[in-house]
């Protein structure tokens, strides 16, 4: 299963990727250009590495992933969960590692609706008693 691409998708809240891993020098594309042009801060572009650190994968992967909706750190979120389920198929013996860390748990928080005759999914409009 080593030699063939591994295909996996991840999500997190409007946010969905679609990842490929392909055994490799770890070259990481999204939305066919290069991680460091596509994720502008540091922070983000370190979020999806942690499930390939853990399982000694770092740089022996090339991960071609398309994503869209959402913001950058859903977009960054789900290509993490995408990775993490990409790994996991590739070799199933690392799916209690990164269990245990929640990576290959999907995120069920969304934004909540705006409901009628409020101002927002909580906030009420501004009450006046006289």
């Amino acid at each position: 299963m080593d030699s063939a691409a591994t295909y996996a998708t991840g999500k997190r809240k409007n946010a969905i990727a679609r990842t490929w891993l392909t055994p490799g020098t770890g070259q990481v594309l999204i939305n066919r250009r290069p991680l460091d042009d596509y994720f502008q801060r540091a922070s983000h572009r370190l979020m999806f590495q942690p499930p390939l650190e853990l399982t000694g994968l770092l740089g022996k992967y090339d991960i071609f992933a398309t994503v869209h909706g959402g913001g950058q750190t859903g977009q960054v979120l789900a290509l993490r969960h995408a990775v993490s389920k990409a790994i996991v198929d590739i070799n199933p013996t690392h799916r209690e590692t990164l269990k245990k860390e929640g990576f290959l748990t999907r995120d069920p928080r969304k934004k909540e609706r705006k409901k009628y005759g409020q101002k927002g999914a909580r906030a009420k409009f501004q009450f006046s008693k006289r």
